[in-house]
């Protein structure tokens, strides 16, 4: 292999390459990345090259086609850094250029012995995989700079990482062709909206605008700023309650986590009139059927406060599964986290849908609410929505 360029040309189309690492600045800039490096994956299917580039404190990343990658692979050799490794099944491949321009390309032995995995999800359990610094998880403290998971964050590794999996299991709902707005009610730390913010953007290769909704003027700020450390360009932070935004006319995916009682109900208004092609919502202190149930055959439950409290909750989150079936979503009711964590533990997963029927569905939902003898605040506010106009 006699030049940069051929050896390019041998590997990034043909999918050859399993790493490589750009490295030797050719400048001493503390603004300057020490190393770029880059790995095979894929995006929608098709081959993309991630390059990382590291810096003192953070990291930012590009994904790119092979065309787009052995154009910059090549300006960045050619301008920036002086060595570079490229490791393929057949062939080590390392560069070196000196401080005249003097290029050479030295074949060696190959030291990787397995085909990459395009895959980001190289453990079945984990989206993001422990042992390879995220920056966002090293700035928020739950990972340190070598990747490893902080023994008194690794429940917090977990539930990200849940989370994380349903998302990935709708991905297919989401569109393709376009930028996605998404939008986060009541995001708090913003751990889950740093992470689906990483793994959409950085990890899928989606185009995003995420807004991050809270009403902690200490929180939104510290959230903003780090975005910004982070090179997140497309995420931002703002001050306000879910009532009253209107930023958007249309969003694609709402998350509501932890919105207690029926701030909850107000989200899922939002997301439905929105028409959001996805819903992700975790419920909190859901109060409003505790006052309301009344039952007599029920009354063996209903006489105990604890248990009245937990089926209220129960019947509360399936009322809102069944309401936004009604309005046009398919919806599930999983377990986000251990129940040794927190009893909170159930997230309302609803994926735009085709076809139901609509009025089966509405009378098992009015049985139900009768049964109950209840008046929820959801069916009230999606009363235009539903096949019954009347307001309960």
């Amino acid at each position: 292999m006699q030049t940069i360029n051929e050896l390019l040309d041998a590997v990034l189309p043909e999918g050859k390459l399993v790493t490589a690492t750009l490295s030797q600045p050719r400048r001493k800039d503390s603004e300057m990345y020490s190393k770029v490096a880059v790995k095979p994956m894929l995006l929608k299917n098709e081959l993309h090259y991630q390059l990382a580039y590291h810096y003192e404190k953070k990291v930012t990343h590009d994904n790119l086609t092979p065309t787009e990658a052995r154009a910059k692979i090549s300006a960045l050799l050619e301008n920036e850094l002086r060595q570079a490794l490229f490791c393929t099944l057949e062939a080590d491949y390392q560069v070196l250029i000196s401080k005249k321009g003097k290029t050479g390309v030295l074949k060696k032995p190959p030291t990787k012995k397995e085909a990459p995995n395009l895959s980001h999800n190289r453990k079945k359990t984990y989206v993001l995989d422990e042992g390879h610094p995220v920056p966002f998880l090293v700035e928020l403290g739950v990972m340190n700079d070598k990747g490893r998971v902080l023994a008194a964050k690794y429940d917090k590794f977990r539930q990200i990482n849940r989370f994380l999996e349903m998302v990935r299991d709708i991905l297919p709902a989401l569109p393709k062709e376009r930028k996605l707005t998404i939008v986060d009610f009541g995001c708090g730390k913003s751990y889950l909206t740093f992470a689906l913010y990483h793994y959409l953007a950085v990890q899928e290769g989606f185009e995003l605008n995420v807004v991050g909704l809270d009403l902690k003027a200490d929180v939104i700020e510290h959230c903003e700023s780090l975005a910004r450390t982070l090179d997140y360009d497309g995420l931002h932070f703002r001050i306000g309650d879910i009532a009253d935004y209107d930023e958007f006319d249309a969003v694609d995916m709402v998350i509501t986590l932890h919105a207690c009682d029926t701030a909850t109900d107000a989200a899922l208004e939002k997301a439905v009139r929105w028409g959001a092609s996805a819903i992700l919502s975790v419920p909190c202190c859901q109060h409003e059927l505790f006052s309301q149930v009344q039952n007599d055959t029920l009354e063996p439950l209903l006489s105990h406060g604890i248990l009245k409290e937990r089926f209220s909750a129960l019947a509360t989150d399936a009322i809102r599964a069944k309401l936004l079936d009604i309005v046009g979503y398919k919806t599930q009711l999983l377990e986000f986290i251990d129940m040794e964590h927190t009893p909170k533990n159930i997230l309302i997963r609803a994926v735009k849908s085709d076809g139901a029927d609509t009025e089966a569905l509405w009378r098992e939902y009015e049985a139900f609410r009768h049964f109950l003898g209840a008046k929820p605040y959801l069916e009230n506010a999606l009363r235009d929505r539903l096949p019954s106009t009347t307001a309960v």
